[in-house]
């Protein structure tokens, strides 16, 4: 969770997240909506790719970057766990009702 929490800390790691959110990019498309060099965005990515957040793959020459929910998704279960926050009640929940 430690590392998660550490690639999302900068604002440019956390911007590609959200560049991410509506399908894969290239290194490349990425890298041209920031106003750093290749070898800092090459670092960025690195971050996010061992904290598991996105994954990378290697199509004709060009690296592809896509999201990994599911480790986003846990560190936030595990932070809320830890803060002893509740998620979300369901709408059956609210009516008493149980699954």
């Amino acid at each position: 969770m430690t590392t998660v929490f550490d690639a999302l800390s900068h604002p440019i790691r956390r911007e590609v997240l959200e560049l991410l959110k509506h399908g894969g990019k290239s290194a490349g498309d990425l890298a041209d909506h920031f106003p750093v060099s290749k070898p800092t965005m090459s670092g960025h990515f690195a971050k996010l790719k061992s904290a598991g957040l996105i994954l990378g793959e290697n199509r004709a020459g060009s690296i592809i970057y896509t999201l990994n929910m599911s480790t986003l998704e846990e560190a936030l279960h595990g932070f809320m766990a830890r803060m002893d926050i509740a998620g979300p009640e369901t709408a059956d929940n609210r009516k008493g009702k149980t699954a």
